[in-house]
């Protein structure tokens, strides 16, 4: 076996990675708060990927969390905007899209390993992958309006790529929970599966993956991409542009603080 630049990856607090047998797994070590992403472990996923790329001892990405949820997307409680170590938020938008671009560049099959709930840029992440396997417990939720944002990660054209212009409208303007059976029924996953199946399931499309032709695959997802992601670069500098103003804005003060206070927030349209 090749030998692996992956062991090289410096530990990350809230971020297990592991390769056996072909199979990098990647997951969210954060249960307490459903995996929502602290800026290290932003950087740590991007980086985990970036390596894998040029790494020959990696077959297949498993991407996924621990615990009941698999991202409940970018943290927003008052620990971690204090532990953002001073980055502007904006310049967190940018790490994030270092990541998507980081799963859809990578040459391998990457595996969204979705047992519970997928929130915020955590869908964006879900939907990045080439196979997003669900539990029938899982849901998902772009709730970026709820605190005064727009979807980033590329969710404007993932999600539009996946279930077309009207249901991504509806998922983004609405902020409702899609429940994993109509997420199937959309389009928006691969397969869901019952909760005490699921990771046997997994397991076996994973084992599949990592048998298969890793060329051919390579070939594959390069085509696909290049055929229905035509937006993607596109769409992560306008969420990013958009972002910048909505980050600063009043109303995104107010639907933070809101959230932290488990109230209804009082938007004034600036």
């Amino acid at each position: 076996m090749p030998e692996s630049g992956i062991a090289s990856l410096k530990p990350v607090p809230g971020l297990l990675v592991a390769l056996a047998d072909g199979v990098l797994s990647v997951t969210i070590d954060r249960p307490d708060s459903l995996n929502s992403l602290s800026v290290p472990v932003i950087t740590g996923i991007a980086d985990a990927l970036e390596c894998a790329a040029t790494d020959p001892a990696v077959k297949v990405v498993r991407l996924g969390g621990t615990g009941r949820g698999f991202c409940s997307g970018a943290g927003i409680s008052a620990d971690d905007l204090a532990g953002s170590g001073g980055i502007p938020p904006d310049e967190i938008v940018l790490e994030i899209n270092r990541l998507i671009r980081a799963i859809a560049a990578l040459p391998h099959p990457v595996v969204a390993v979705v047992q519970g709930p997928a929130a915020g840029v955590g869908v964006s992440i879900a939907l990045a992958c080439d196979v997003v396997l669900a539990s029938e417990q899982a849901f998902f939720l772009l709730a970026f309006t709820k605190i005064g944002l727009m979807p980033d990660g590329g969710a404007s054209a993932l999600v539009a790529a996946a279930v077309g212009r009207i249901r991504a409208m509806q998922m983004a303007l609405l902020a409702e929970r899609l429940p994993a059976a109509e997420a199937l029924a959309w389009g928006l996953v691969t397969a869901v599966y019952p909760a005490g199946d699921f990771e046997a399931e997994v397991d076996k499309v994973i084992e599949r993956l990592s048998a298969g032709p890793a060329v051919a695959f390579a070939k594959t997802k390069e085509a696909i991409n290049a055929a229905t992601l035509t937006e993607l670069d596109a769409a992560l500098q306008r969420e990013y542009d958009g972002q910048a103003r909505l980050l600063v804005s009043h109303d995104f003060k107010e639907g933070t603080t809101a959230f932290q206070q488990r109230r209804t927030p009082n938007f004034a349209d600036r």
